[in-house]
């Protein structure tokens, strides 16, 4: 029997017997009058009244998830694996069920985990929202975005079940001790600050921060890092609004899509109609993202019209979030926010009832009033933060498979549409993509002026033109007349010639699972003939490069894909076979001044971590430049690390190497492990490049105690700032 505390011991004969609290009911009341997706967003609000069951229950990574997490308090009642019927064999009190449909009867839980693999995750999904299950948590990476564009299409017709991720950590309450997902939980501490992050490293971080902070945290939820997410930004800011358990909260946010735009809107909104808000603090990874590159995840990546990073903190920033750089900085300046709103508190009452609402508020959240003043609170709120120089963006964002302009127009021909011959000399072409808009979570018409690589907010210059359509209907008739309206396409050929354009355009976005099919177009107001009444040319063809790894779906078309140096760097291509992104930063060219001092080879596990570690290296007082931007994944191995070393080392610049970890599912031990490999297998002391490294989250102290007792020459760090210190001073020396 195990010795940790596990759910009370049921019976088939009396499992159905649901026990269900007054908050449970409150929080998840399925009543008639919820009419859209968006209707469920209390769904999100778990704690210890959620009953959670799993789907892919007998698994080895679910069935360890779940001793971890009812260890620590979550009351995971049972849950799937299809073809078994009875009760788990290791967890032998809970109960496991041949289909979502069965467990959803028998046990009425409130959330489902999703424990598959990612090929088979979308069934899980639609399987979970056809049972009514109030919340689904989706934490597998790499799930086609085709498959999650038809579930969020079955998601938008229903007001029953809200979804959580994909590609996510999960969502997590530390008040209510629920945990639906792989967060790292001694990091975790009850308080009154929630988060909501794309990235789920550096939400790690952010709770790290908070906790030594002596905050805590009430909810945090993963948005995610894929093209398309369940639930995002704005949808976990009104949770936050009305939630009395949180008193501030943290967005992290990253490059790609408009989420961290709309998240601005909401915050500014919000500050208007509210007399004492909430404070909110915000970070935005991936300020040197490689223009025109994937970084990590599958939805970092700056599309047509989207925002850069540093646009992106300026908008917000302008909103009124307060910004931070790095999430180690999150704890001291939440602390500092939740003063301040205490400090207003004060002058609005009388100094005895001030007493009273201070010292309530203090044991809320555990925060210790200092001897600050407010005009010295202020100063530390409003001190300056030094931010990396922007990059410039780029509209031609680089999946696994970008078709450029030759063997994408052979495509389109194909599906009957033959482009302009020559570029004709136009001075503002438009271009019309057939992409994915990822506020509607669905796909779309797109329309903008090429006009515009300037670092600002696209969205604010009104030069484009977002149509979503219906994913299992396509455009409408409509959809496609406020298209060429926009384009003020009014020639009859022209306009005939434009709808052909967008039908293949949708053909091949259907049959092929496109992310991103733009054509440059221009429609003359007097054409010489009819054949030049729609001019096009120069396309630029971007597939889910998922669906053909996981699936094997669209072997041919992805036959074609172009990994000769000029496209792919060989560095870059080698990682590909073990999980690992890498992608080379700075200038190529030898001759360039800068090209040596990017002289800093990162080691990073998770996305959002390794982008916001180069932007970090970049701030003063380091001022340091990465090499390189490199994501071990989120199952690294010994052998994966080892592999990363030798990635690192293949670059002549590197002076220095940085291991910056933050485990959740990759383990500190795993890591310390695996730099020891690479020191002996690699010979890192002969080469006589030192490391750098940090190692937190899970295992932590394992992996420091490996790294310490090894008599290896590494500089080992707990806090970040001194970690990037000395990678700077040891690049500069």
């Amino acid at each position: 029997m195990l010795s940790h505390r596990v759910a009370p011991r049921l019976s088939r004969k009396n499992i159905s017997r649901a026990r269900k609290s007054p908050l449970h009911l409150a929080s998840f009341s399925t009543s008639s009058s919820r009419l859209s997706y968006s209707d469920t967003i209390n769904n999100l609000k778990i704690g210890a009244h959620t009953r959670v069951i799993f789907q892919g229950f007998t698994g080895k990574q679910a069935t360890a998830n779940a001793i971890e997490s009812i260890a620590w308090g979550t009351n995971i009642v049972g849950g799937v694996t299809p073809g078994r019927d009875g009760m788990h064999p290791v967890l032998e009190t809970l109960p496991v069920f041949p289909t979502v449909k069965a467990a959803m009867r028998e046990l009425k839980p409130d959330a489902t985990g999703i424990y598959v693999a990612a090929h088979q995750a979308a069934a899980a999904i639609e399987e979970a929202i056809e049972a009514e299950i109030p919340l689904i948590v989706a934490v597998a990476e790499h799930i086609p975005v085709h498959d999650m564009l038809k579930i969020h299409s079955m998601l938008k017709s229903q007001s029953k079940s809200r979804l959580v991720g994909a590609n996510t950590p999960g969502i997590i309450s530390a008040l209510g001790r629920c945990r639906i997902g792989f967060q790292p939980l001694p990091c975790f501490a009850p308080g009154h600050v929630g988060i909501v992050a794309k990235s789920g490293t550096l939400s790690y971080e952010a709770v790290a921060s908070l906790t030594r902070a002596g905050l805590g945290q009430s909810l945090c939820i993963g948005m995610g890092g894929d093209v398309v997410a369940g639930t995002d930004f704005v949808d976990a800011l009104t949770v936050f609004e009305h939630d009395r358990d949180t008193h501030g909260i943290l967005v992290i946010g990253e490059v790609g899509g408009r989420a961290e735009e709309e998240a601005a809107a909401w915050i500014a909104d919000y500050r208007r109609r509210t007399a004492n808000p909430k404070p909110i603090v915000a970070l935005v990874g991936g300020k040197l993202a490689k223009p025109g590159r994937v970084m990590g995840h599958a939805g970092a990546w700056r599309g047509l019209t989207e925002s850069s990073a540093e646009a992106k903190y300026q908008i917000l920033h302008a909103a009124g979030a307060v910004m931070v750089n790095h999430p180690a900085q999150f704890g001291a300046v939440m602390k500092v926010e939740l003063e301040r709103g205490l400090d207003a508190l004060a002058a609005k009452v009388s100094e005895e009832k001030f007493r009273s609402e201070f010292d309530n508020v203090a044991r809320a959240t555990g925060t210790q009033r200092r001897g600050a003043s407010a005009s010295q609170l202020r100063a530390y709120h409003t001190s300056h933060r030094p931010r990396p120089a922007s990059v410039p963006g780029n509209h031609g964002h680089r999946r696994s498979l970008h078709l450029p302009s030759a063997p994408a127009a052979d495509l389109l021909l194909k599906h009957g549409f033959a482009l302009t011959r020559d570029p004709p000399p136009v001075q503002v072409p438009h271009i019309l993509s057939v992409t994915i808009d990822r506020s509607t979570r669905a796909p779309c018409l797109l329309v903008s002026d090429t006009r515009g690589n300037e670092d600002i907010p696209q969205t604010l210059s009104r030069n484009d033109k977002r149509i979503p359509f219906d994913f299992r209907e396509g455009p409408s008739e409509t959809d496609i007349a406020e298209t060429l309206a926009f384009l003020r396409i009014t020639h009859p050929h022209a306009a005939a010639s434009a709808r052909r354009l967008i039908s293949a355009l949708h053909q091949l976005f259907l049959t092929y699972e496109g992310i991103a099919l733009d054509v440059k177009i221009a429609a003359p107001h007097e054409p010489a003939a009819d054949a030049d009444a729609l001019l096009a040319w120069d396309p630029q063809f971007t597939f889910d490069d998922a669906a053909y790894r996981l699936c094997k779906r669209h072997g041919a078309l992805h036959a074609l894909r172009d990994v000769s140096p000029a496209a792919l760097h060989p560095v870059e291509l080698a990682g590909e076979a073990d999980g690992i992104v890498y992608v080379k930063l700075g200038p190529t060219d030898r001759a360039d001044p800068a090209y040596a001092s990017y002289n800093i080879g990162t080691l990073v596990n998770g996305a959002g971590l390794a982008m916001n570690t180069v932007d970090a290296l970049a701030l003063p007082p380091h001022a340091g430049h990465a090499a390189n931007f490199l994501d071990t994944g989120g199952k690294a191995t010994a052998e994966t690390v080892k592999k990363s070393f030798a990635l690192l080392l293949a670059d002549e610049r590197v002076k220095v190497i940085f291991v910056n970890i933050f485990g959740g599912l990759t383990l500190g031990d795993m890591i310390a492990r695996g730099i020891l490999l690479a020191f002996r297998e690699l010979g890192l002391e002969d080469r006589g490049i030192p490391v750098v490294v940090r190692i937190r989250g899970t295992n932590e102290a394992e992996g420091q105690r490996i790294v310490a007792e090894s008599g290896l020459k590494v500089f080992a760090f707990d806090g970040f700032d001194e970690a990037a210190a000395k990678c700077a001073e040891l690049a500069r020396g």
